[in-house]
Formats: C-alpha cells, sequence, structure tokens
C-alpha cells in the first residue's frame, strides 16, 4: 500500500489498490486503509487485504504483467488456481444435489407401483424376485405427469430465485432460505414413508406436500449457487506467470471458469451418483430408508454454510440493474415497433442513439443508463436466446419423463433395480469430466486449437441425438422379445414377464447423453455467468435453468404418448427433431466461437463494491475532493471496475 497517512495530499486518491484486484490498466478511484477514511468503515475492511498478503516494493504490473500481443498469441494459456472457498462451495453443491437426486431418482417407482404382495410392507418386493418397489400404485402416466410436474416447478421457480436474490436478499440469503425450505420437505417426505402410513394407504397426502416443498427449495437454490462459486474467483483477467518449470504462460480466465465449473458439474454428479444408495434402499429394506439416508446427508449442510460464511465474497442485492435493464427494453420495444429479433434491436435505446432523435429523458428523468449498458444487457440477451435451443436437447438426455425408467422395467434386471441405470449417468459425467479438464482442453490449448464454445454445444447435442436413436432401437427389441409384443409396459407393471433383454442394453444410451452434458449444461453455465450483466448473474443463471422447465412443459404435452405402442417414437422423435436443430443453431450461431469471453460484464467484487460507492456517495471521504474531482472519481471508477481488454484487437483499438 502506498506510503502513510501524511504523506497524502488531502484531496489526492491513493493509487495502490489490493493486488488480487488491481487493474494494471487504470488508476484506483479510492484511498483504502492508508488513505483518507470512508464513510463505510466496513468496506474498508472487506476491502482490505493482511499484512501477509501484501508485497511491499512490488508493483501490481509486475504482479500480474498483462500480456503482450506475441504473448497472448504464442503462450500457452492455462487454467489459474482456484481459492480453496470454491471448493468448499462445490461441497455445498455436492450435499445439496446428492439429496435431491436421491430422493427424486425414486419417485417415479414410489408412484407408479403399489406395495409389492409379499413384500415387507416398506415398499421393498419379495427378495428374489424380478417385481419392482412401489408404494402408492397409481400408474405409468400419473407418475409420469406428476414427475414432469415436480421438475417443470424445479426449475420453472428459479426465476424468482434469481430475482429474489438480485434485487432483495443477495445470493447467500437466497441460498439459505432455499436450504430451509428443503429441510422441511425432508422432514415431511421421511415421515410420509413410515410403512404404517404406507400400509394405511395414508402417503399420498404427506409425499405430495414434501415434493412441491422441495421444488421450491432447490429452485430458490439451484440458480445462486453457481454464480457464488465463480464471484470467489477474483481475478478474471489474463496475465503472464512463469511455472516453476520456467515456462512463461498465460493464466487465462476463461479456462479457469470453465475447469470451475467442469468442477462444480463433476460436484453435482458425485451427489447425484447417491442416488444409487437409495435405488437399493428401496429395492431391499423400503423408502423410510430411502428417504432418510438423502435427509440425513442434507442436515449437513446448514453447518457447511455456517463454517463458510465468514470466509464468502458476497454481493448486495443491486436492483437499480434490474430496472435500468427494464426501461432499456422498454424503450427499444418502442423504437423497434416490437420487432424484438430486430439486428440491433438495443441499439435504439442507447442514448446517443437517443439524442439523435430529439429524446433526452425517459419519463421525465435524465437516462440512468449508458451505451455501455446498452451493449452488456444485448450480450445477456444473445446467451438468453441460446439457452432457447436447449429443451429439445434435454427431451433427447434420458428420454421423455421418466422414459428410461419404464424401458427398464419392461427388461431382465436380475435383482438389479429398474431405474439403476439411470444412475450411471452420473458416474459416466464423474469420469468424463478430469478427462476434459486435464487431458483434452489442455492439450487442445497447448497445440492452440479453438475449441469454442458453439463447437462444444454442438458436441453434446450431437452426442444426444445418437442416444436417442439408441434408445427407440432398443425400444424396439424390447417389443420385439417380450412376451406382450407391444404392451410390454402393460404386462410389466402387472407383474406378469419381460423381455429377456438385460437392463445393461440401456447403458450406450445413459453414457452417451451424460457425456453430452458435459458440453452443454458446463459450457451454459459459462456463458451465463460471462456474458449476464452485473447484477443479473442469478437471474440469467435461472433462465438457463428455466429452459429445463420448458423442456418438462413440452414432456408433459407428451406424456399421452408415454405408453405402448408407441415407445418407440418417444424416443425416435425427439432425436430427429434435435438433429434438424442442431443444424440451425450451428449455421445461427457459429460466428461466437470467436467472440470473446469475458466483456465488460465481468469483474471482481471489489471493483463492483468500488464502483457502487462512487456512484452513491460521490465521493471519498468526509473531507472529499470537488465537486469537479467527484465526477472525474466516478467516471474512473466506472472505468476501473471493467476488464482492460478482451481480445488482441480491442487492446489495439
Amino acid at each position: 500500500m502506498s506510503g502513510a497517512p501524511g504523506e497524502l495530499i488531502a484531496d489526492m486518491i491513493a493509487t495502490q489498490p489490493p493486488r488480487e484486484v488491481a487493474n494494471p490498466h487504470k488508476s484506483n478511484p479510492f484511498a483504502l486503509d492508508d488513505g483518507a477514511a470512508t464513510d463505510d468503515v466496513n468496506m474498508v475492511r472487506r476491502l482490505s487485504v493482511t499484512d501477509e498478503e501484501k508485497t511491499p516494493g512490488v508493483s501490481t504490473q509486475e504482479m500480474y504483467p498483462t500480456p503482450t500481443e506475441e504473448e497472448a498469441r504464442t503462450l500457452r494459456k492455462v487454467a489459474d488456481s482456484i481459492p480453496v472457498v470454491a471448493y468448499s462451495l462445490c461441497v455445498v453443491e455436492l450435499a445439496e444435489r446428492a439429496s435431491y437426486y436421491g430422493v427424486q431418482t425414486i419417485f417415479s417407482n414410489f408412484m407408479q407401483y403399489p406395495l409389492p404382495k409379499g413384500g415387507n410392507g416398506a415398499g421393498a418386493p419379495p427378495v428374489g424376485t424380478q417385481e419392482t418397489a412401489g408404494a402408492l400404485g397409481k400408474g405409468a402416466q400419473f407418475s409420469n405427469a406428476i414427475g414432469l410436474l415436480f421438475l417443470f416447478m424445479a426449475y420453472c421457480i428459479t426465476i424468482f430465485g434469481g430475482w429474489l436474490a438480485d434485487t432483495k436478499l443477495g445470493r447467500y440469503k437466497t441460498i439459505l432460505l432455499g436450504v430451509l425450505i428443503c429441510g422441511v420437505s425432508h422432514i415431511i417426505m421421511i415421515c410420509g414413508a413410515i410403512p404404517s402410513v404406507l400400509q394405511a394407504h395414508q402417503g399420498l397426502a404427506p409425499f405430495m406436500v414434501s415434493l412441491w416443498l422441495l421444488a421450491i427449495g432447490a429452485a430458490i437454490f439451484k440458480p445462486n449457487i453457481a454464480p457464488t462459486i465463480l464471484d470467489q474467483y477474483r481475478h478474471q483477467k489474463p496475465y503472464v506467470k512463469t511455472l516453476k518449470s520456467g515456462e512463461r504462460v498465460v493464466m487465462d480466465p476463461e479456462a479457469t471458469v470453465q475447469r470451475i465449473m467442469l468442477i462444480f458439474y463433476g460436484m453435482i454428479n458425485i451427489g447425484a451418483f447417491y442416488a444409487v444408495a437409495t435405488t437399493f434402499s428401496e429395492k431391499y429394506v423400503g423408502y423410510w430408508l430411502a428417504f432418510l439416508t438423502p435427509g440425513i446427508l442434507y442436515f449437513s449442510l446448514p453447518f457447511l454454510l455456517w463454517f463458510l460464511n465468514n470466509k464468502l465474497v458476497k454481493y448486495p442485492p443491486d436492483g437499480s440493474v434490474l430496472n435500468k435493464a427494464v426501461k432499456m427494453l422498454m424503450v427499444a420495444f418502442k423504437y423497434n415497433k416490437k420487432r424484438i429479433f430486430r439486428a440491433g434491436f438495443l441499439e435504439a435505446a442507447k442514448p446517443t442513439e437517443l439524442r439523435e432523435r430529439g429524446v433526452t429523458t425517459y419519463r421525465g428523468k435524465a437516462f440512468d443508463w449508458t451505451d455501455k449498458d446498452c451493449d452488456e444487457l444485448g450480450r445477456t440477451l444473445e446467451a438468453c436466446m441460446i439457452f432457447l435451443y436447449f429443451p429439445i436437447w434435454i427431451i433427447n438426455d434420458g428420454g421423455v419423463g421418466n422414459l428410461l425408467t419404464i424401458q427398464g422395467s419392461t427388461m431382465t434386471t436380475n435383482g438389479a433395480p429398474n431405474d439403476l441405470l439411470s444412475n450411471f449417468n452420473s458416474l459416466a459425467i464423474i469420469i468424463t469430466i478430469p478427462i476434459l479438464s486435464h487431458g483434452i482442453y489442455p492439450l487442445l490449448r497447448k497445440r492452440n486449437i479453438k475449441y469454442g464454445r458453439i463447437s462444444r454445444i454442438m458436441t453434446g447435442f450431437t452426442l444426444a441425438w445418437i442416444s436417442g436413436i439408441i434408445g427407440a432401437i432398443v425400444q424396439w427389441k424390447v417389443y420385439q422379445t417380450a412376451p406382450c409384443g407391444y404392451q410390454a409396459t402393460n404386462c410389466a407393471e402387472a407383474g406378469t414377464s419381460v423381455s429377456p433383454i438385460s437392463i445393461w442394453w440401456q447403458l450406450p444410451n445413459v453414457t452417451l447423453g451424460a457425456i453430452s452434458e458435459c458440453f452443454v449444461n458446463v459450457t451454459g453455465y459459462e456463458l451465463a455467468y460471462a456474458r449476464s450483466a452485473p447484477g443479473m448473474k442469478a437471474i440469467v443463471f435461472s433462465f438457463f435453468l428455466f429452459t429445463t422447465a420448458l423442456a418438462y412443459a413440452l414432456g408433459e404435452v407428451l406424456t399421452p404418448a408415454i405408453a405402448d405402442p408407441n415407445l418407440i417414437w418417444a424416443w425416435a422423435a425427439p432425436a430427429i427433431a434435435l438433429f434438424v436443430q442442431s443444424i440451425i443453431f450451428w449455421y445461427k450461431y457459429r460466428k461466437l466461437n470467436d467472440d470473446a469471453f469475458i466483456g465488460t460484464s465481468i469483474r471482481s467484487p471489489i471493483d463492483q463494491e468500488r464502483m457502487t460507492y462512487a456512484n452513491t456517495h460521490g465521493r471519498i471521504a468526509n473531507d472529499g475532493p470537488s465537486d469537479e474531482k467527484k465526477t472525474a472519481v466516478q467516471e474512473t471508477a466506472a472505468e476501473d471496475a471493467a476488464p482492460p481488454y478482451d481480445t488482441i484487437e480491442e487492446k489495439r483499438d
């Protein structure tokens, strides 16, 4: 940090920022630590660094040297180190997803099949039989419809969760609210699965209440955890570093965000693999144990979050960003005559364009947004448009609704649960992610091969429609070999006969669908964070998740077709639709492969707080600079909050 306070001129500002957020291209607009005191003492405490973190006599440029054009073109790009607290939050996600998938995976059997005759009365079938575990006996269509409705709610209400975080509570408090609601849900679910309740045919009401509470809690939690994890990675700007081997490399924020999201997605699926335990619990013990074990795991979450509370970088809610976005959209609608797909839609909302039209106010007040805000909102909307291509892919990933489980119930299991194979989706992802993160992606970067975001999404789409075709072929073989032919599912529900084809023939379908998720979902997380405007990250993540709700809504429409003898087309039709959509998607968005990854929408938490403070107070200290200098401080703060450039071309400009 700069010298002692006595060395500072009263109306000057300290120029040495904390090293973890230093911007080598700009001056620091705030006097921190050694500078004049601000109105917000807590902000100074949050923005300061410990003595151990300071490096006396070393400039920011020396610690984080910006790559030259030659270095950016020739040096190998590698992922930066990931903060320990980010890993810890990934463990939080693991525990939440383990409990969620642990119960969600067995919902289908719980609703569809009755208590097995000769079973133990807790839902488990007689040992050594081919029967399936069950409890409520409501049939395939009820099970599929309620299962889809649950998933629809769990992803539809994410919009509310994102809005609540960005405008009212902040992401961390919203996460806590979601955890509380889900905790209540697990308690009710466990009580409703007690054998005496099921045997009295009283299990439906508590199950439905717990189902909806779980959907609401998960929807509030889910859109906020990933952006909170990425917020912990503060230095989101490229810089040159010399490794212990002597090799000079560029620490690439794109590669770092990609690796964080791969780890995050891997943790999700390590948690989801916990469903293997619950499927065996329902098969051999009963539903009270199948619901209890995920609940016990879930109740560790409050302790994990309490431990991390004081270690996290937290954004306060900022509803003004969303308000500005709404104003910009309203103006753009007006001057584009509601043609939302028109090229340059948001150009009409830029203050410079409006002034050329003779418009200088919005509803009697001066514009509170800039041309730069319009550009950021445009990037945000473009990401949201990309996400609208995901629902057809989601339908192909495992089939419509519980189609994979229904197919498994008509095949020979030899003691394995019929919903076991769906859990191998998680295993395939757990295996694939380190191969991508530490093998394929670093190799491509080392050879300077650009494997862009759109190419990755296309790879995932292709794997998914191939898996759908495989599912259709397996279903055709089931119909060909089942004693009841094209009524195989009805016979399986009656407990009479199944196809001699082994359930393990579902494995290719499951594996390809899982690998496709590593390309599509992970890239979707990256886009949602990198291209979203400041103060809208949870909302954009929620929209990304909302496309899953759209897929389930479409699946709900297709539910009547999820019955014999139509199951071949239930697999084949979505695969054909995805194949056609993939061609359209590539033609429309292939140019984004070379688009800058991190634009002005990515800011470090400390930069963001500085800019917010400057815009709110208009000064640095109680005895701050003059009005002219206050204006200069605000302008400098806005510039300092943004990364210096995205690409070499932008640097030359």
